[in-house]
C-alpha cells in the first residue's frame, strides 16, 4: 500500500472543501504538497479520483466510492480507539452489546447497572440497532452479544429468551379511541402519531410496517424516550405505539391502553449470540446474568 491516512485524511479534506489549496489547509500541508500526494494516491490506485476546475475541484465516480472508503476506514480506527481506551485505563474486560429500543429504554438500564457494580473490572459498549442489523452483525461476528425482538431466520445465531412484552396502543382518555379494547394497525393508520426519533429502532419498525401496509404514518412529534411518547399522547397530541413494559416505567399517566390485534405486536426480546464464533468469558458472565437477573 503505497498511501497513508495522511492521503485519506487529506482526500476528506479536499473532497469537502471542494478545493485542493482550501483542503491542504484543513489537513496543514501546503498546496504543493497536497497535490504531489494526491497524484502520487491516484497513481498507486490506478485512476483518476479528481477533476481539476477553473474553480475548485470535483470528485470522480471512483473519488466517490475512495472517498466513503476513506471515511469508513477512520469511523473503524475511532471504533478501535474506543473499544481498546477501557483497557489503557485498567479495565480488564469490554463486552460490546447491540440492543434495540425497546431494550435499551426499558430492561437494560437496571440490569446492566447490576452487572457492572458486580463487575468493576468491566465495560460494555451499547448500541442501538434494530433487530434485523443486530441478527446480521450477530452472525458477521461483528458483536458478541446482540437483544432483538423477532427472528429472521438466520441460522447462524443462537437465540435464548430475555423478557416477554407486547407493542399497545395508548390513547389519552379522551380519545375517539380510548373506549376500545383491540384494534388492528390498519384500523389506526391515518391517526396522528407520537413517536421515538427517526433511527431509532423501534421507529424504523413503525414505518416499515405502515410502508408493508401501503401508506405512511401521520407523525406528529418525534421525541427522545417512551416516557416522552406517554406524555405527548396523554396531553393529546396523537397516538403511540409503545411496548407495555415502557407504559409502566412511564410513571403514573392519564393514558387508554389498547391491544394490538396483528400477531407482530408480540415482541418478545432475545439474547443472541453467534453459532460459530466463540464469546468471551466476560460476554458469557453478562449473559448469565441478563438470563438470570
Amino acid at each position: 500500500m503505497k498511501y497513508s491516512l495522511t492521503d485519506l485524511r487529506l482526500f476528506i479534506a479536499i473532497a469537502e472543501c471542494e478545493s485542493l489549496t482550501h483542503g491542504a489547509e484543513r489537513a496543514f500541508l501546503a498546496p504543493s504538497s497536497a497535490s504531489h500526494r494526491i497524484k502520487m494516491l491516484e497513481a498507486s490506485l490506478g485512476t483518476t479520483l479528481l477533476h481539476r476546475r477553473a474553480r475548485g475541484v470535483e470528485l470522480t465516480r471512483a473519488g466517490e466510492i475512495f472517498l466513503r472508503h476513506a471515511r469508513q476506514v477512520f469511523a473503524r480506527l475511532e471504533q478501535m480507539h474506543s473499544d481498546l481506551a477501557p483497557f489503557a485505563k485498567g479495565v480488564q474486560g469490554h463486552v460490546r452489546l447491540w440492543a434495540n429500543t425497546h431494550a435499551i429504554h426499558s430492561y437494560l438500564p437496571n440490569d446492566l447497572a447490576a452487572f457492572l457494580a458486580r463487575h468493576p473490572q468491566v465495560s460494555v459498549n451499547l448500541e442501538e440497532h434494530t433487530s434485523s442489523d443486530i441478527l446480521a452483525g450477530v452472525a458477521r461476528g461483528d458483536v458478541e452479544i446482540g437483544i432483538v425482538a423477532g427472528y429472521d431466520g438466520y441460522q447462524e445465531v443462537e437465540l435464548q429468551p430475555y423478557r416477554a412484552d407486547r407493542l399497545v396502543l395508548i390513547t389519552a382518555p379522551s380519545h375517539r379511541l380510548s373506549g376500545e379494547q383491540t384494534l388492528a394497525f390498519a384500523q389506526v393508520i391515518s391517526e396522528p402519531f407520537v413517536m421515538l426519533h427517526a433511527g431509532s429502532a423501534i421507529h424504523t419498525f413503525t414505518m416499515n410496517t405502515a410502508s408493508r401496509l401501503g401508506t405512511h404514518l401521520n407523525v406528529r412529534v418525534q421525541v427522545n424516550s417512551f416516557e416522552a411518547v406517554c406524555r405527548m399522547v396523554a396531553a393529546g397530541v396523537g397516538i403511540g405505539l409503545v411496548p407495555r413494559e415502557a407504559v409502566k416505567l412511564s410513571g403514573p399517566q392519564p393514558l387508554s391502553i389498547i391491544e394490538v390485534e396483528d400477531s407482530w405486536a408480540q415482541r418478545d426480546l432475545k439474547i443472541c449470540t453467534s453459532r460459530k464464533t466463540p464469546i468471551s468469558p466476560f460476554a458469557a458472565g453478562l449473559i448469565e446474568h441478563l438470563l438470570t437477573g
